[in-house]
């Protein structure tokens, strides 16, 4: 099948040139793959008939298909120029059958706008693939899969191959087409229409720091800019530059080198940075050596397949030109590594045509080159920004009144960065609401490789370096869409919002500041700007930063206009409070409305009353709110963009719809429902997606909403995916048939509705709630605006709007990480809206009754023991607010308008003061200070203060001390002696106000004191605490007392207290709705400060809703164990208990002692839980409950194990009928997991009806049990344990571990091992079987774990606990029961010995007289070694085809371990390893493992009745665990991607090998320079196992003067190898040879391991009949099934041996092979450092001594001698014009091997005026050579100081430069020709026919050219062209006629050559030139010069000069004569 396009004819092109006419050719696209027409020249009705066929490589035309034709005009100079496009649809030739298609059609200009004139006449025909039908008609949406733009438009690049996205399932199948624009498959065609192109998202990035590692690999350029450079290529990784070796004198470099960049830093951070490459020209100055270079951010790597890009090619381009077109090419491999991950290959393909197809694999935009952009940001005016400044300036001009107005303390001015650029806007000085108008403008090569765009705002200092304010990103992918009907990045106008660390201005350094950089999640609002982003295409600024015209300022005003929003907020817990030290309060702002601490901001209702924490009487604390819950309410004004959020809101509902079904399929599939029922869960969750799309999105209403050009852009991109859902979602609905397979795939779906829930133009600031601890921010939470946002249509209201969620804050910046507690846990509910929808508020409102009051306190202060407000030491007015900052007197206040008062002022005292320091405590001990003091040189006296508490405050003496009511005294007073106190209990100091007490008296003390105790009792019932609240309350008159105003007050009245206060309390109703409710309070008439007067003129009241009375429920919280959770105790242990919390109440269990799987059993009973609400409202929504663990100590705090969160059942009938479930909760301690707990939860209402509750579960001793109906249902359970040994145990307590014991602990039966007697003798169990007979749980989720705690035994009897492994669940081990009688149904077939006498197969010699009659036949190996057979196996055919000719065996070669291979399961089939630890796992330790127990369970049912007969033991048949000695052989063949060591980047490695205390290494023949070293090297070593049975395997670096470094190791177990039933000891081969490669190295037979295989399997056999058949279990196998043909070969072993080996190779053991085992280093725990393929052999001694080893040797490189004849040179450019005006060139011609760099001249050819140059010159090159692998060998030192030298394995490329001689300046280079010996050009036979179609060429299109490999020709002699590459393109500059001869080193001393036409010269023999004579060097032949040069021009001169100058002479003489002739005639006659 194919597509063919005849390009015909165009006619009325336009003329695009200013003199002559375009020269046009046309280019058709299809899919992505471009093809040209050649071009003609001078022609604007150009014919071109020529046809362009596309491979449609088995895939048919869709309808959307559609052909893109261009038409350019072609310019030698510069970029060839766009006439027109056009496009044409394919869908008339989807009809069927072969079709054609006649188009003549107009062409569209580059902005889209028809050539009226202008049209292309075009052929199409297709003929379709076999069986392909008719394809849907659908509208011509665009082009194939390029990322080209319609006309006039930009493209974005598409990462990872996602730009175009089709949405049915794929047609038909194929080899996938690759997309030029990136290289990656495309997606195949679809049956529908065509989508916009697929966005980029990044996602949320983790900001904690890890280890992360970068190679970057720089394979080879092609066509880099230049004539005769030296390019280097330098890579910039973030802040690590390292650069490659130099290339000379050549435009293709191949560097093949790599480089590694390790970092430690947050993803967030290093994603964003930039990897860039540049390649220079090293003989250029610093100024202009670049010529061209690429940017990426880091994060695109990461964002590929594998996170890795592999073998692509970058279009090179100079960013300071954007008009210069391709620099060239550069081809690489860049791969971003994090913890544990695994590196894909950096190997680069191997390919036949060395000129692969660079257009297919290269990162840019498809059909285009780099295209200049501008980024254009419109910064209009930015508002909120906070103080950034010191106010000392403005403090001394107010007191010298001086100046003017007070000024805003910040000098702000915008910043805008991208790619590594940044421009900023002026400095506006002080001013907090900066106008800039101002465009700032960034250039960039479109599209670009980065992802953000960085906006910041920063404060101008004069002396210290500026501050930033705050920092927030724009994503390029968010405001951008590839693809044909994508569009570029726009923006706005709209604000963007800033966040960073708290608005407070400190002159401290601030430690949030990180936060402002956009580093980590902003705590508090920065600020905000107006912003427009437009990308204007073709052009680079020329100017930064400009103004905006005052008109387009305007224009952006309508985006400003504001509504008032109310944000209201009602409190109805906060329990867990962490701040105890001051009263509390919770502060909700959005933007900087509500922001109490924040002067420039009118006061609002924004914070509750600050109140005092309250203990719960467990260990936490709450705020007694009680009945009243406080609210809050700020009012806002922000743009209106509700219908944006309104669809977030959409969208997010429809993704939580889909992932609470997608989860209930999940647990269908855990719970192991039936198929019908799960594809039902599936169908409905479908349905139910396909409904939720059809919904209609939000759109903005006009006259209220202003959209912009991005609102537009992304509705018609939304709308265009949630068709394409409808589509997938119904096709996978009909089509799909496997659950997990269509669970995946509706996690796609998932995924791609997140992609649409990004709004990047969200204005509305997030509302963030802040805990206020006196004048501290203490913790902080951050809610998205649009969660919160009322909407009346329910489908778009937020999905947290109205209802009551619990939310846990968080402390802010890195004290998230440092600290466990919690800060607080609140219920609340919140509700954002418009002012004029404040109703809907109130109507939510249906619980309770909202109140308002205004809000005042009254101060007072002692005055020798009188209370008054009046006198000059108060020191706050008489009445404030609670902080005494503002005058708030009753009578001030003032109703607002819309609003009056509901009775007279009445005192409402704050609720925590009714609250006693002994509230919440069941037992409370009562302590006192007795104090003494003495004058030096007396004895103790009573002090001044003879009874004081702790701080030293007067007490009443401990008799006076009187009693609670409802407490009872459990004992005396006693002296406290559990303290530093000496025996009478006193502590000593020198004076009571300094402190430093101490136990011993000395001289000097002259004060002492001692603690009395006495513990008291809870005893009162309720009624008596009700009664003795309302004493209190009407004892205090609601008064609370403090010693100073800013110290904690209480509400009993102490000595210490001087002050006091009252609350008092004024009711308002409302009178209209909607008014607002802000004081306005009349003139203050005593205030003298301004600044008080403006606070106090609002000031906002309180609310609160207020219910009549709580309901009473009672939970019950059922813990019944945990398991895996963290270790505390330096033992490896822990004593865990757990803290339950649930609104105001808290309990804990008991202390389990040292376990990491505690079982509490145990249920706690919160009694008389008051909640107040309707309790339908509560089992809707029940309060989280959490679950705190705990490690307990004896002495300090218990240590914080982890937290867990649960909802309860809610049961509002005691009667109700459900049955609460077990389940496990993840425990988590920060972000790692701490285990998981298995409890469940019950909330009963009380009372109701009059129903009892159920009765409480039974008790076990003082606690409550988990009740039967709750608890897991337990069977009898067999537990069998392998008990094989323990391995590589460290020291405990500096003491060998020698002498072990294991202890297996199963729901709490214990079983114990027998005693190892010494671990250096044997480390094996001598009994290892055991048995639990248990009651474990019959359902798997409840499986408890196995604790498995090894003991060591020593002296005394000291049984310490050396190591413990927590084994999660015994399900994995569960395994049928076998019963007496089962096993044995095979046994009597089950024969060892030979089987009665059958077929034999006899390899007879050949008759007497045959050829073979007398000698047997010899095999010649010689050529054939291992690596051939490697070489082969791997797929590099090119390296091994002798073998392959043979058809000798393959081994396999993993790409990872071999105990990781497939159905290998790590060799854990006898045994597995479990890793013993001891004490904390310290993160800062390398690792917490002390040893390996080698063991294996296995877990079955027994029968019930236990007289019944018990099954047969599974792990009966166990081998003998005595050490066994072995030899090993350990095969290292190749490192692949080591770690670099040296700062070359490059390493010296070699092998160590360790085992046990044995070490061999290959120090003495390590491998110099190089990361990808081949070692070729065999180790042997004879070992005990499993005393050494882990063999480690290092690469290190040799150094010659400091210590080798370690690269990378790895460890492998050779007991499981030699254990396991794979019998991976060695690998079998695929046939039995005696000789050669492939010869048999075991130490067994293949029948002897046949046999063994069956006895340990169990299998009856082997039985052979003769020696061609055999029967193995109940399958007969024959020597002819596998040997069709009869062998060829004379090595073969015997048949019998034969057919046993194919036996074996049909079973499950390892055969022959090679695996590859990644290098770890410990400095860099999960960072693979490299690879290292290799194999090991293990053989034991006790089987008999294995065969010979493989020689696996490295290759060795021959060596070979280039001969190279240069003849002549023919029209070669003359560069030089002589003195008498004549084109002329001295030429000369160079040449050298490329990597050698030995250049080699022929003479020069003096005065060539024809371009013709004889030379007759040999050139000699000798070279090592692998001929196997096609590579240059060159080994030479980087360094003249180098020690070892380098070797690089090359593409063998013979360079031939011509040059022009200068004697008093540089030589002028003319041109070269670069020739691969592999891959040549054929020359051309004569001179005539050369030209450079002979040479590929990348850019032209010429790649099928014809070439030839002189390795098989030997010798070559013609013609070959010569070009200069200049501007981009190749120009022929002459011909040079030579010679090629490769040959041998032996054939060269048998026909020896000289170099030039040195002797010995022969071969061939070359005579001296046969020059003109006219070349010569003129000043060295003066001769010739006179006869060659001037006579030869200049002889017509000197002729008529001669002849006129005889002319002259005979006129002189006759004249000179003539008088005395003429006179003496005269006279004579």
């Amino acid at each position: 099948m194919s597509l063919k396009v005849e390009v015909i004819s165009a006619s009325n092109v336009p003329n695009l040139e200013s003199f002559g006419e375009s020269d046009p050719y046309t280019t058709v696209t299809y899919q992505g793959v471009s093809k040209k027409t050649k071009v003609i020249k001078s022609n604007l009705n150009p014919e071109w008939k020529e046809t362009l066929e596309f491979d449609l490589a088995g895939v048919a035309i869709a309808g959307k298909d559609q052909l893109e034709i261009t038409v350019k005009d072609w310019e030698r100079v510069g970029r060839n120029r766009l006439i027109g496009t056009a496009k044409i649809p394919l869908i008339e030739l989807t009809r069927g059958g072969a079709q054609s298609k006649d188009v003549d059609t107009i062409l569209f200009d580059g902005q889209g706008q028809p050539l009226q004139q202008s049209k292309i006449k075009i052929k199409v025909n297709y003929n379709p693939p076999p069986g392909a039908a008719p394809a849907p008609g659908a509208p011509a949406a665009g082009g194939g899969g390029t990322a080209g733009g319609g006309p006039g438009q930009e493209v974005s690049v598409d990462d990872g191959g996602e730009e175009e996205e089709e949405e049915e399932e794929e047609e038909d199948t194929g080899p996938p087409e690759i997309d030029p624009a990136t290289g990656q498959p495309k997606p195949k065609p679809k049956k529908k229409k065509k989508k916009m192109g697929k966005r980029r998202f990044r996602g949320k990035l983790s900001s904690k720091p890890q280890d992360f590692q970068i190679r970057v690999k720089i394979i080879e350029g092609r066509q880099i800019e230049g004539s005769n450079i030296q390019p280097v290529c330098k890579v910039t990784c973030f802040n690590q530059v390292k650069q490659t070796r130099v290339k000379k004198s050549t435009n293709s470099p191949f560097w093949n080198e790599t480089f590694f960049f390790n970092f430690h830093a947050a993803p967030s951070e290093l994603f964003d940075e930039l990897l860039e490459f540049t390649v220079f020209n090293s003989r250029k100055l610093r100024s202009d050596a670049m010529i061209g270079s690429f940017k990426m951010d880091i994060g695109m790597v990461w964002e590929q397949a594998n996170h890795a890009f592999a073998n692509k090619w970058l279009l090179l381009s100079d960013p300071e030109d954007s008009m210069a077109g391709a620099k060239g090419y550069l081809k690489f491999c860049a791969i971003v590594l994090g913890p544990g991950d695994t590196p894909p290959s950096m190997k680069s393909h191997t390919t036949q045509d060395e000129f692969e197809d660079i257009e297919s694999n290269l990162l840019r935009p498809a059909g285009v080159q780099l295209r200049p952009a501008t980024f254009a940001l419109n910064v209009y005016r930015c508002e909120d920004i906070p103080r950034m400044d010191t106010a000392f300036l403005q403090g001394v001009k107010k007191f010298f009144r001086i100046g003017e107005e007070v000024k805003e303390l910040v000098d702000p001015y915008f910043l805008m960065g991208f790619a590594g650029k940044e421009v900023q806007s002026k400095i506006m000085y002080c001013n907090d609401h900066p106008e800039y108008n101002q465009t700032l403008k960034v250039g960039l090569q479109f599209p670009s490789m980065c992802e953000k765009i960085r906006l910041s705002m920063r404060d101008w200092d004069r002396i210290t370096e500026d501050d930033t304010i705050g920092t927030t990103f724009l994503q390029v992918s968010n405001i951008s869409s590839p693809g044909d009907q994508g569009f570029l990045p726009t923006f706005g106008p709209c604000f963007v919002n800033f966040y960073g660390s708290p608005r407070e201005f400190s002159e401290l350094p601030d430690e949030y500041d990180n936060l402002n950089c956009g580093k980590g999640e902003g705590v508090a609002f920065r600020g905000r700007a107006m912003v427009e982003l437009k990308t204007i295409g073709g052009e680079l600024p020329e100017i930064p930063v400009e103004d905006i015209k005052p008109e387009d300022v305007l224009k952006v005003q309508k985006f400003m206009r504001k509504r008032r929003y109310k944000i209201h907020a009602a409190f109805f817990n906060a329990t867990m409070v962490s701040a105890i030290d001051a009263p509390v309060e919770f502060e909700v702002s959005m933007g900087n409305y509500g922001n109490k601490l924040d002067d420039y901001i009118a006061p609002s209702a924004s914070s509750t009353q600050p109140t005092n924490a309250v203990f719960d009487g467990s260990h936490y604390y709450f705020l007694p709110w009680g009945g009243t819950k406080p609210c809050v309410v700020v009012d806002a004004q922000w743009e209106d963009i509700s219908w944006r959020l309104e669809t977030l809101n959409l969208f997010e509902g429809i993704t939580a719809a889909l992932e609470s079904n997608i989860e209930q399929v999940r647990v269908g599939i855990k719970a192991k429902l039936p198929t019908p029922e799960l594809a039902q869960l599936l169908i409905s969750a479908l349905d139910q997606l396909v409904d939720d799309c059809k919904k209609p999105l939000p759109t903005p209403t006009k006259g209220t909403h202003l959209p912009t050009e991005l609102d537009t852009l992304l509705t018609q991109y939304r709308e265009m995916e949630m068709e394409s859902l409808i589509e997938m979602a119904t096709h996978l609905r009909e089509n799909a048939t496997d659950i997990n397979e269509a669970l995946n795939e509706a996690e796609n779906f998932v995924q791609i509705l997140k992609n649409l829930a990004i709004e990047p133009q969200n204005s509305m600031p997030d509302v963030i709630i802040w805990m206020i601890s006196g004048e501290k921010r203490v913790a902080y939470y951050r809610i998205p605006a649009n969660t919160l946002l009322y909407s009346k249509n329910p489908l778009y209201c937020g999905k947290e709007c109205g209802k009551i969620q619990s939310i846990q804050l968080k402390y802010p910046g890195q004290k998230q990480e440092k600290k466990t507690d919690i800060p607080a846990l609140l219920r609340i509910k919140l509700w954002l809206g418009l002012q004029s929808e404040e109703d809907a508020w109130h109507q939510m409102q249906k619980e309770g009754e909202m109140a308002v009051f205004a809000e005042t306190y009254e101060n007072q202060i002692s005055i020798l023991g009188n209370w008054t407000n009046k006198g000059p030491m108060l020191t706050r007015p008489k009445f404030s607010d609670s902080q005494g900052k503002v005058k708030l007197y009753k009578e001030k206040f003032v109703p607002p308008p819309g609003w009056d008062w509901e009775g007279d002022w009445y005192i409402n005292p704050e609720l925590s003061m009714l609250y006693d320091k002994d509230a919440g405590h069941r037992t409370f001990i009562d302590d006192v200070y007795e104090c003494q003091m003495r004058l030096p040189g007396t004895n103790w006296v009573e002090s001044s203060r003879p009874w004081a508490n702790v701080k030293g405050d007067p007490m009443s003496s401990k008799g006076e001390l009187e009693l609670p009511a409802g407490w009872i005294w459990e004992d005396d007073w006693q002296i406290d002696l559990n303290r530093a106190v000496d025996e009478e209990g006193f502590e000593y100091c020198v004076e009571a106000t300094m402190g430093g007490w101490g136990p011993v008296e000395r001289r000097y003390h002259l004060c002492r004191r001692r603690r009395w105790v006495r513990s008291r009792k809870l005893v009162e019932n309720v009624k008596q605490k009700k009664e003795k609240e309302k004493q209190l309350q009407a004892a205090t008159e609601g008064w609370e007392y403090a010693p100073l105003f800013n110290m904690k007050f209480h509400h009993i009245e102490r000595k210490m207290d001087l002050v006091r206060r009252r609350r008092w309390h004024r009711k308002m109703v409302n009178l209209e709705p909607g008014a607002p409710c802000f004081f306005s309070l009349v003139d203050q008439e005593d205030s003298d400060d301004e600044d008080e007067d403006q606070m106090s003129s609002l000031t906002a009241p309180r609310m609160f809703i207020v219910f009549d009375k709580p309901f009473k429920y009672q939970l019950r919280a059922y813990i019944y164990q945990a398991r895996d959770i963290l270790a505390m105790d330096d033992s490896g242990m822990s004593d865990p208990f757990a803290r339950v919390s649930f609104l105001t109440q808290s309990m804990r269990t008991e202390n389990i002692k040292k376990s990491l799987c505690p079982t509490w059993d145990q249920t706690l009973i919160f009694e008389e839980i008051e909640i107040h609400g309707d309790p339908r409202t509560i089992e809707a929504q029940p309060p989280e409950i959490f679950i705190e663990l705990f490690d307990h100590d004896t002495f300090g705090e218990p240590e914080f194990l982890g937290r867990a969160k649960a909802h309860p059942m809610v049961k509002l009938d005691p009667s109700d009928a459900r049955s609460v479930v077990l389940q496990w909760y993840e425990i988590k301690r920060g972000k790692e997991s701490g285990g998981e707990l298995l409890a469940a939860f019950e909330l009963f209402l009380t009372k109701m009806n009059g129903k009892d509750l159920p009765f409480v579960p039974s008790k076990r001793g003082e606690l409550y049990a988990v009740p039967n109906g709750i608890r897991p249902v337990m069977q009898r359970t067999a537990v069998e344990i392998l008990c094989w040994g323990v391995r590589n145990m460290k020291k405990y307590q500096l003491a060998s571990v020698t002498s072990p014991s294991i202890e297996f602990e199963v729901s709490g039966n214990v079983v114990k091992s027998d005693m190892i007697k010494s671990t250096k003798r044997n480390p094996n169990f001598s009994n290892p079987h055991l048995f639990f007979d248990v009651m474990l749980p019959k359902e798997e989720l409840y499986m408890p774990p196995v604790n498995v705690r090894v003991r060591d035994h020593r002296q005394f009897g000291r049984k310490p606990t050396v190591g413990i492994h927590v084994l999660k669940s015994l399900e994995k081990f569960r395994v049928d029961p076998v019963m007496q009688g089962e096993q044995d149904t095979d046994d009597s077939q089950a024969m060892v010995s030979n089987g009665p006498g059958g077929e034999h197969v006899v390899d007879m010699p050949e008759e007497a007289g045959g050829p073979g009659a007398q000698t047997k036949e010899v095999v010649d190996y010689e050529d054939l070694d291992w690596w051939s057979k490697y070489y082969a196996s791997i797929g590099e055919f090119e390296k091994c085809q002798k073998y392959l000719d043979r058809g000798l065996d393959t081994i396999t070669v993993f790409d990872c371990e071999l105990e990781k291979a497939e159905s290998h399961g790590e060799f854990l089939d006898f045994c597995e390893t479990f890793d013993l630890e001891r004490g904390k796992d310290d993160d800062d330790e390398e690792s917490n493992i002390i040893g390996q127990f080698k063991g294996l369970f296995k877990v079955y049912p027994l029968p019930s009745d236990p007289n019944e007969e018990l099954p047969v033991k599974v792990l009966g048949n166990v081998p003998s665990s005595e050490p066994e000695e072995c030899i090993v052989r350990i095969y290292c063949l190749r490192g692949i991607d080591l770690q670099p060591n040296d700062p070359t980047g490059l390493a010296d490695p070699y092998i160590e090998i360790k085992l046990g205390k044995k070490k061999v290494d290959s120090r003495d023949e390590y491998i110099p320079n190089s990361i990808n070293p081949v070692f070729g090297r065999m180790f042997e070593v004879t070992t005990v196992l499993p005393l050494h049975k882990d063999l480690t395997v290092r690469v290190k670096d040799y150094d010659l003067v400091s210590s080798d470094d370690l690269i990378g190791e790895t460890v492998i177990d050779l007991e499981n190898r030699l254990l396991s039933k794979h019998r991976a000891c060695c690998g079998i081969p695929k046939s039995y040879y005696l000789e050669g490669p492939n010869k048999w190295r075991d130490s067994k037979k293949p029948k002897e391991i046949l046999e063994d295989y069956c006895s340990k399997n169990r299998l009856p056999g082997p039985m052979f009949y003769g020696n061609n058949s055999a029967k193995v279990g109940s399958k007969v196998y024959k020597l002819s099934e596998f040997e069709t043909t009869k062998p060829n070969s004379p090595d073969l072993g015997p048949p019998e041996q034969r057919l046993a080996l194919h036996i074996l190779n049909t079973l499950d053991i390892v055969k022959e092979h090679v695996e590859t085992r990644p290098l770890y280093n410990p400095l860099q725990p999960n960072i693979e450092q490299g690879k290292l393929q290799m194999w090991v052999d293990v053989f034991p001694k006790s089987m008999g001594e294995p065969g010979p080893p493989f020689d696996i040797k490295a290759r060795k490189p021959k060596e070979y001698v280039l001969r190279a004849v240069i003849y002549n040179t023919v029209d070669v450019i003359l560069d030089e014009t002589s003195i008498t005006g004549e084109k002329m060139s001295d030429i000369y011609v160079s040449s050298w091997l490329q990597g050698l760099d030995e250049k080699q001249k022929t003479d020069i050819h003096y005065r060539s005026l024809n371009g013709e140059g004889n030379f007759n010159w040999r050139f000699v090159f000798p070279f090592e050579f692998m001929p196997a692998e096609n590579c240059m060998v060159v080994k030479k030192k980087e360094k003249f100081w180098s020690l070892d030298e380098t070797e690089q394995r090359l593409p063998a490329i013979f360079m031939v430069q011509i040059w022009d001689n200068d004697k008093f300046s540089f030589d002028d280079f003319l041109g070269t020709v670069e020739l691969n010996l592999n891959n040549m050009p054929m020359p051309a036979k004569r001179a005539s026919s050369c030209d450079l179609k002979q040479l590929p060429d990348i850019t032209m299109g010429n790649m099928n050219v014809k070439t030839v490999s002189l390795f098989e020709q030997k010798r070559l002699r013609g013609f070959w062209p010569v070009y200069d590459e200049r501007d981009g393109q190749r120009q022929l500059t002459g011909k040079v006629e030579m010679e090629i001869e490769l040959i041998t080193k032996d054939e060269e001393e048998v026909r020896p050559a000289g170099k030039a036409r040195d002797e010995p010269n022969m071969n061939p023999v070359l005579e001296e030139p046969n020059r003109p004579e006219t070349s010569f060097l003129w000043f060295t032949s003066p001769f010739k010069t006179l006869r060659y040069i001037i006579w030869a021009n200049y002889k017509w001169y000197f002729i008529i000069f001669l002849v006129v100058l005889l002319l002259v002479l005979l006129l002189f003489l006759f004249i000179y004569s003539f008088p005395g002739n003429f006179s003496a005639w005269i006279l004579g006659n």
